[in-house]
């Protein structure tokens, strides 16, 4: 991640490597998914935002990134305004909802 904490004008990039380390040439789809901790609705405890669909040669390794902007943490408050609430956020990336590989979090901020 290229930070931790953001301001809502801002962004975090955030870079992975897949290695296809079998024996086969194929496809892999790389996902990424958020959960605010705290809002002022109840939120999904996993929300998919991006993914990237891959082809990678045996013992081939590609470098995946995603951009993590306002838009991607933004939700439909109980007010319906499209908005961005201050707090923290958990990171999540892997092969699907239940093959979480890598995690991380940081905060957004006034």
């Amino acid at each position: 991640m290229s930070k931790k904490k953001i301001k809502q004008s801002e962004s975090i990039e955030v870079s992975v490597t897949i290695s296809n380390t079998g024996k086969y040439d194929g496809n892999e789809v790389v996902q990424l998914y958020l959960r605010d901790r705290v809002g002022s609705i109840v939120r999904p405890v996993e929300e998919l935002k991006d993914f990237r669909k891959i082809f990678l040669k045996s013992g081939e390794s590609k470098t995946i990134q995603f951009k993590i902007d306002k838009q991607k943490l933004s939700f439909y408050n109980q007010q319906l305004n499209w908005v961005a609430e201050p707090g923290d956020f958990d990171l999540m990336i892997g092969s699907s909802s239940r093959d979480i590989r890598l995690k991380d979090s940081f905060e957004l901020i006034n």
